[in-house]
């Protein structure tokens, strides 16, 4: 069959088909095997067929396979929610139970205005983010997000969102400049922000705690988000929280934010949660959103058709529960460090990567044509794509992104395997992609001369 009936992201090429699946394998109809070294989007971290999590999901499909919530709740749904609840950062009682980032970021941003509109602040309707950050792709989503490229089509259609930098001290680290220093000047950009468009009419600030799919695993600078959330509450706006790439043990711990030691008021997550066996995702409630809900008009104005999905739900606890049994956080914390030494090891001296960064099984390679100066290729070149492709070629799935410098010009590479990955793995992943980075640069090289 050469023809396609579906609408593909990209259209070109016909895709592989993908057959089966078992652990960190992929196979397609070719028989063709890959190594899921990204997890496909940094989601499935149980690896594929996991047996614990296929026998809930039937468990769950012979009892109750759908029930709307409007009409009723589910025994898996609360049962999910209690669990998230009693790990859940402190001051966060409640959960919103959604089908994906792009919706749980909706719903975040829905809960913020409702919060203060509740409160009798009706004024407060703005939101300040980051450029070079990715919150989804629904259009209050990509409103929220500070990626130029995703953005562009779609400008006179997004409402409007105040955007600072990102803390990104690969980029805009000043020689010199002291760790400390440096993330104090960065977090103290929100306040600028705030006083100039005025903290009452600010809702909150939304920031992926580890950056994902727009710069490649870029994590905070010590101190960056303590900082930032004093200004959140000197100014009685909400700290907001994407992590629906880099939570729910992605970076070694359960939420990437107790590495920040800040707790958020909204926060969101997905694609770890269900592992990709089901979509699903959530945001943590504050205590004092929910009460100043509950107090008020006691109705969330919102809802979509499959949120709190019983399938969903008992997918995500099964996926929850295997982690906690199986201490994989440690072994996401082990492999972490085996693969950072690893890249560190295979690409340290290679004139073309500029940065090799992350935290627990997600990492990045930045790469540029200038190392000294920090250059990127020519966006035209598509490295990140050539890399990608070269990767397939050798059974390899990463995650490339572009416009990782400034929105336009960067490339990068996101690493994210399973969190039951081995050290035999992880060696074999550094070898594939050594080995797929080295084609691209060729290719750029002899097209060059």
């Amino acid at each position: 069959m050469n023809e396609t009936r579906i609408l593909h992201r990209k259209i070109g090429p016909r895709l592989p088909i993908a057959l089966s699946g078992e652990g960190m394998i992929i196979r397609d109809t070719n028989g063709k095997e890959y190594i899921d070294a990204s997890g496909g989007a940094a989601v499935s971290c149980l690896g594929h067929r996991h047996p614990d999590v296929l026998a809930a999901m039937r468990a769950q499909l012979e009892q109750l396979e759908y029930a709307h919530t409007a009409f009723f709740t589910s025994e898996a749904a609360e049962a999910l929610a209690d669990d998230l609840v009693e790990h859940a950062p402190d001051g966060i009682g409640h959960v919103y139970l959604v089908s994906g980032g792009s919706e749980a970021m909706e719903t975040a941003l829905k809960l913020g205005r409702q919060y203060f509109f509740e409160r009798g602040e009706p004024k407060r309707s703005q939101f300040i983010a980051r450029l070079q950050s990715y919150h989804g792709n629904t259009l209050g989503a990509l409103s929220i997000g500070g990626n130029l490229q995703r953005r562009e089509p779609f400008e006179p259609i997004l409402f409007k969102t105040h955007h600072i930098a990102p803390c990104y001290a690969y980029r805009h680290q000043q020689i010199g400049e002291t760790e400390e220093a440096y993330s104090r000047r960065s977090a103290d950009e929100l306040e600028r922000k705030l006083l100039e468009v005025g903290p009452e009419n600010v809702i909150g600030f939304v920031a992926e705690t580890v950056v994902g799919a727009t710069t490649g695993a870029v994590a905070a600078t010590h101190g960056y988000f303590t900082r930032i959330r004093e200004i959140c509450d000197r100014y009685d706006i909400l700290l907001i929280l994407d992590e629906v790439m880099s939570g729910m043990g992605r970076t070694g711990s359960l939420h990437a934010c107790e590495q920040e030691g800040v707790s958020p008021d909204l926060m969101t997550i997905a694609k770890g949660l269900g592992a990709g066996y089901q979509p699903i995702g959530a945001v943590f409630i504050g205590d004092r959103i929910y009460d100043s809900i509950v107090s008020g008009s006691a109705n969330f104005m919102h809802g979509l058709t499959y949120i709190g999905h019983p399938m969903s739900c008992a997918a995500a606890l099964a996926v929850q529960k295997v982690i906690r049994r199986d201490s994989l956080l440690d072994n996401v914390c082990r492999q972490g460090n085996r693969l950072q030494l690893g890249l560190e090891a295979r690409f340290g001296n290679n004139p073309n990567i500029g940065d090799i960064r992350g935290r627990g099984l997600f990492r990045g390679l930045e790469l540029v044509a200038d190392r000294t100066n920090k250059i990127p290729f020519e966006p035209s070149l598509g490295m990140a794509g050539r890399i990608h492709r070269t990767s397939m070629e050798r059974g390899l799935c990463v995650y490339p992104g572009g416009g990782t410098a400034d929105g336009r010009a960067g490339d990068h590479v996101l690493i994210a395997p399973p969190f039951i990955v081995d050290s035999v793995t992880i060696d074999s992943i550094v070898g594939r992609l050594g080995e797929a980075v080295d084609a691209a640069i060729a290719e750029i090289n002899v097209s060059a001369n």
